[in-house]
Parts: structure tokens; sequence; C-alpha cells
């Protein structure tokens, strides 16, 4: 027997059936495999509306009063093929009806009615809230993006202008208020070593700018070569790591102003495209003491070490200024010698004091070129009459003078005499006086005090804890005399901060010189012993130490 074909099933259908499909042919006709027929949506409440089905499935499935046995497993596909009666209810039957509504074909229904290899289109309603969530982090993104985009913007004009000579928005907004960075603002605190006359952090950056500049302008001043500002620059900036402006060279001349010369001169050679032989350059010349048997003079080492030296002294004094004004405005104001100020008082910000305004340097001079016809009238001026010409001065003078008036009244600023401040609750204003006498001879004192007074003011601070581990020391030994070797090494042993022996034998020998009765040392032979009064009070071996390093602080 002979295969049968797939398209052989098409054929076998019953009457009943073609005639239905010739009436409904527009709607009902019987699909085929290559163009599936599309289920058109029942116009029923949204509860009972079927969901759209796969396009694997076959259009020519189980109505939908079937549809409790989907979970049956699938007939074979030739069963699936074959139409019976039936499964497809006239269109006139009340059961077509609840299901599919039936409409003649007509030109709305040819619209709404999708073609035959579609299926209808509502997933997008479904869709709808991830549609409206990726719109709004589009739009947040595109927003970050506009943001993004002007601070480039911003930061690419401050380079500009900083390219072009002129401060940057940060340095403008730290001229007008803000902060420093704290490794600036307490730079004096953070110094190794006891304290003393330190110099502010932008002090410090400007001495070792010149520094740098000494020694590239001895460079090329000793191989007898046009020192330019523009090679000056470049070195500086490649020692550094820092920005080298004319300003900083206008300040060098404020601190020191016979270190330099400063000309304008042009037909300078510069083996440079950016710049002209012809244009005008700001020449430097070291000024240096002409040496006897010396017709050209070197900048030698110690030349540059004597420069240095010159320049942080006038640092110094610079701040020792800012200083001076500083204690005159203190209630009640204090003066304190300055050839005995060995460190700034306790409440002097260093890293506050002002910058140091830059000195004016030479300019190119101004070539007058005679561009625009307002430039040709003002040189015109010098061909009036002087009639004229005086008219135009007396003019120009009443004009100026009810702006002069202006400005002298807005020069004189109204000052509100002086209130002193309102002294405490139920405390006497004696009692304040004598508190701000003793205050003000502590602080004197303190400013005063020399290195090696400063030292011996730690040592006594010392003291007391020392005796009290050097009495314990003793007192486990179970001996009367100890050698100094073995007394310092335990008190190095058992102090809290790390202290070498030497050190604490001079501590053991301030406590001799303190208080002979109770500790004494004894020289035998090679070796010294230490001897202590074990049944002496502790306590007040300690008070008396306490009450001498109080007395030394005031000294």
């Amino acid at each position: 027997m002979a295969q049968r074909r797939l398209t052989d099933f098409f054929a076998r259908r019953r009457p009943g059936l073609r005639a239905a499909s010739t009436r409904a042919k527009p709607t009902w006709r019987t699909p085929s495999p290559a163009k599936p027929a599309p289920r058109t949506p029942a116009p029923t409440s949204r509860s009972s509306r079927k969901r759209a089905r796969p396009s694997a499935e076959p259009a020519c499935d189980e109505p939908a009063r079937d549809e409790p046995s989907r979970d049956k497993p699938a007939p074979p596909a030739r069963r699936r093929l074959r139409l019976q009666a039936d499964a497809v209810p006239d269109p006139g039957s009340p059961a077509a009806s609840g299901s599919l509504e039936y409409s003649p074909p007509s030109k709305n229904t040819k619209k709404a009615t999708p073609s035959a290899g579609q299926l209808p289109r509502r997933a997008p309603q479904e869709d709808k809230v991830p549609t409206k969530v990726t719109f709004s982090e589009l739009k947040s993104c595109l927003q970050r993006a506009r943001e993004l985009g002007a601070q480039v913007q911003e930061l690419t004009a401050s380079a500009q202008r900083n390219d072009d000579g002129e401060p940057s928005v940060l340095e403008a907004k730290g001229s007008c208020g803000e902060k420093a960075p704290a490794y600036q603002r307490f730079h004096a605190l953070a110094q190794p070593g006891p304290p003393g006359l330190v110099l502010p952090y932008k002090y410090q950056v400007l001495a070792e700018m010149f520094r740098s500049m000494d020694t590239i302008v001895g460079m090329l001043y000793n191989r007898s070569e046009t020192v330019t500002f523009a090679k000056v620059k470049q070195g500086v900036q490649d020692m550094m790591r820092k920005r080298f402006e004319e300003r900083n060279v206008g300040q060098i001349k404020t601190v020191y102003p016979t270190s330099y010369r400063f000309r304008q001169e042009r037909n300078v050679p510069t083996f440079r495209d950016d710049v002209k032989r012809s244009d005008y350059q700001l020449t430097i010349e070291p000024l240096l003491d002409q040496e006897v048997g010396n017709t050209g003079p070197q900048l030698t080492a110690s030349h540059l070490l004597q420069r240095r030296q010159v320049f942080s002294q006038n640092l110094v004094e610079r701040v020792r200024e800012h200083h001076r004004v500083f204690l005159a405005s203190l209630n009640p104001p204090m003066v304190v010698p300055e050839d005995r100020l060995t460190r700034w008082h306790p409440r002097f910000n260093v890293d506050e004091v002002p910058d140091i305004e830059p000195a004016e340097l030479p300019q190119p001079p101004t070539v007058e070129k005679l561009a625009t016809a307002q430039d040709v009238l003002a040189r015109a001026r010098s061909l009036m009459s002087p009639k004229m010409e005086k008219a135009l001065s007396d003019l120009a003078l009443r004009t100026a003078e009810p702006s002069s008036l202006g400005s002298s009244s807005s020069v004189l600023p109204a000052t509100p005499p002086a209130t002193p401040p309102a002294p405490l609750k139920g405390v006497s204003q004696d009692l304040l006086e004598r508190i701000r006498a003793k205050e003000v001879q502590k602080q004197l004192a303190q400013m005063t005090r020399r290195p090696e007074q400063e030292q011996r003011l730690q040592r006594l601070q010392r003291l007391p804890e020392l005796a009290r581990v050097l009495r314990s020391i003793f007192v486990s030994e179970r001996k009367p005399a100890l050698t100094m070797e073995v007394a310092c090494a335990r008190m190095a042993g058992s102090y809290r901060t790390a202290m070498s022996p030497e050190e604490m034998e001079k501590h053991v020998q301030l406590l001799s010189e303190l208080l002979p009765n109770w500790l004494s040392l004894h020289r035998i032979r090679t070796d010294t012993y230490v001897k202590l009064d074990k049944a002496a009070d502790l306590a007040g071996v300690t008070a008396e130490l306490t009450r001498v390093a109080r007395a030394e602080e005031v000294l």
C-alpha cells in the first residue's frame, strides 16, 4: 500500500463542515501548515480573555470549553489534523457567539483583523511597567551625562585660564575664604624636634623656590649665558614639581630685594619657535659682591648657601613682625625682646600669616599702534587748539571733584570705640587681672626659654615618676646600693617611654642634685654607685620634685 501524503488529510471533510466553512470563509478557513490562521480575541470582559498561545501551537487546537483537558498528552499529528464537525461550531449557534463574535467581512474588519502570518499583539500591553522604568532610568542617565559634561567644560576652562596666567577656580575659591588643606593649616605643629621659630608652609615653599631658582640661575650665569625667565621657570618646575610663575618671582624680590636685577630685553637668542627673537623677555642677573682680583665673579656654592641663609632670615623677620602685632593685640599686651624670642606665642597661628605681596617686575614697553578709528581720534587731540584743550581739562577737573570727595568719605570708616570684654559673673575684676598677669608671665617665659632650659624642664617633669620607679627597683633588689649601669638599665626597661641608659643617667644625676639627702652618688674606683634612702616618704619626695618643676616653668 502506497504511503499517503500529508496533504491528503485536508480533503477529508464532512458536508456540514464544508457548508459552514463556505459561509464563514473569511474567518473560519482551515489553517494550512504554511500559514496558521490567527485567533481573534473575544470581546468579552477582561477576566474571561485567554492568553495568546505561543506560535508553536497550531491554530486548530481544542476550543475554550475543552481547557481542563490540557494536562492530558497531546494527540498524534494525524489525529490533530482531522477536523471533526463538533469541534467547529456554527457561527449562528450560541456557543460560537459566546466565544467568538462573527461579523461579515467589511473594511473595518479587514483593518482590525491581523494578517495570516501574525499573532495578535497583546504582549506590549503586559510590558508597560518595564517600559516606564526603563524610560526613567534613561532620563536619569541623560541628566548625569549633562552634569558630567558641564564639569568637564569647567575644568577645561580653568586649565586654559591657568595656561594664560589667571588663577584657577580652586585658587579663587581658596582666596575667597575656603580653608586650605590640613597639611598646610597645621604644618607648624607637625615639625619634628623641639618647638622653635617655625616658618609657615607657604613661606617654606617660597624658600625652596628661591633655592631652586638660585641653583638654575647660578648654572646659567657661570657659563655666561643670558638668564631668561622662561629658562628658569622650566628648570624650577622640573626640580620642585610645582607651578612657578612671575608672581613667585615678585615675592622673592619682595623678601630679598638685592638678590637679582630684572630687566626687559629683546634680541635674546631663545632657540624656540613660540618666542620670537624680537620679543621682549624678562632677564635675571644675580647681584654679587665684586671680589678683588676677579674680573668676572662666579656664583659659587658658598654664595648660594649665604644667599639662602639671608633669604630664610628675611622670612623669619617678616613672621616676627606679624607676631609682634599679635602680641600687641592681646589683653594685656605683651612685649618680648627680639633677641630673647625662641618660639612663637602658643595662640599665634603661624600658618595663617598673610601671604607675601609680590613686587612689581619690569614690564615690556608698550608700543602704541593705531588699529582703530578711536585710536586715531585720541592721537588727533594733540592737534587741537589751546582754548579747546583748556576747556576740556577744566571739564575733567569739575567732573573729578565730586568723585574724589565721595572716595575720601568712603575711605574713612567709622571706628567704634573699643569696649572691654564683660567680666565673668561672680568673679572680681582684680582676680581676672591677676590671672591674666600670671598667664602672661608664663607665656613670656615659654617664648624666651633657651633649648638647654627646655631640656632641663622636660627632665624635671619626668623626675616624679622616675623616683617611684627607682625606689621600686631598690626594694625589689634588696640592696643598699646599685651600680649606675645596673640602675639605669633597670629604669630604662621599667619606664613607659623608650629612653637610652645614657639619657637615664642624666636624670639620676639631676635627682641627686635636687635631693642629695634622698639619693646620693658614690664614686669608687672606676664605678659609680647609687645609694637610696628607702625609709624616706615617697609622697614627700614626689611633691618636692613637682614643686621644683612648676617653679622652673615660671622662670
